[in-house]
C-alpha cells in the first residue's frame, strides 16, 4: 500500500469501517482476527518502544497493520462487502 493512500483521510475511514466488518463478521476465522488484534495489542502495551512516551510510532505500526489486514482480508474473503 502506498504511503499517500495510507495517510489519506478517506482511505483511513474506509479502512476503519472495513476492519470493523472483518472483525465482527462470523465468516472470518478467529485465527485471522487474532492475527490482526494480538500484534497491535502487544505493540501498544510493550514496555520497549521505538519512541518511548510518544504514540507516533504506535499509530504508524497500527496504520501499517490496518492496511495489511484489510488488503489480506479483501483477497481472502471477497464475499464480505467492503466499501
Amino acid at each position: 500500500m502506498k504511503w499517500r493512500r495510507l495517510l489519506s483521510i478517506k482511505q483511513g475511514s474506509t479502512m476503519i469501517r472495513n476492519i470493523g466488518r472483518y472483525v465482527t463478521s462470523s465468516q472470518v476465522s478467529l485465527g485471522d482476527k487474532l492475527l490482526f488484534l494480538i500484534p497491535i495489542f502487544v505493540y501498544w502495551i510493550w514496555p520497549l518502544d521505538l519512541l518511548p512516551g510518544l504514540p507516533i510510532d504506535d499509530i504508524g505500526v497500527t496504520l501499517l497493520l490496518m492496511g495489511w489486514f484489510t488488503t489480506r482480508m479483501s483477497r481472502k474473503y471477497p464475499n464480505i462487502k467492503s466499501r
